[in-house]
């Protein structure tokens, strides 16, 4: 899996116009599943944005985690992270997992950051949406559960 990770005053995500999901400070999470992700790739990220110390402490310093601040995160399913951009014009995404395979673990994510007591909204696995932030520093960080 691979994340591209905002830190956010605001972020919100709609769907023909419809705001299906918003959050306050916190994270916009990116997520793509890539070809042989599994269950245990899940956990990890789950794990890394739950607890990665990006928010700043009053020294100015990243010592501060999601739960230490109060804050969310929207979680963005983005198969495009998987792009292979290495040959002609056109990217191949070949690498991403298909997509029932994707939305099991973008789900799973979801929901394991939920039981580490994070406050997660969602876009809409497939749909075509416009996604809104205003970021905070600006702070973006990349993961990779392999």
């Amino acid at each position: 899996m691979r994340a591209v990770i905002q830190r956010v005053q605001h972020s919100s995500v709609a769907v023909d116009g419809e705001i299906v999901g918003r959050i306050g400070p916190g994270l916009l999470v990116l997520l793509g599943v890539g070809n042989g992700d599994t269950e245990q790739d899940a956990r990890f990220m789950a794990g890394k944005i739950a607890n990665k110390r990006i928010f700043s402490d009053e020294e100015g310093k990243f010592n501060l985690a999601l739960g230490d601040v109060g804050g969310a995160v929207l979680l963005v399913s983005q198969f495009t992270l998987y792009a292979d951009t290495r040959r002609g014009r056109r990217p191949s995404f070949t690498e991403a997992a298909p997509p029932d395979v994707a939305q099991v673990l973008v789900e799973r994510c979801a929901g394991l950051l939920r039981l580490a007591g994070v406050s997660v909204e969602t876009g809409r696995f497939g749909a075509h949406m416009e996604v809104e932030l205003l970021n905070d520093g600006p702070v973006t960080v990349l993961l990779d559960s392999r």
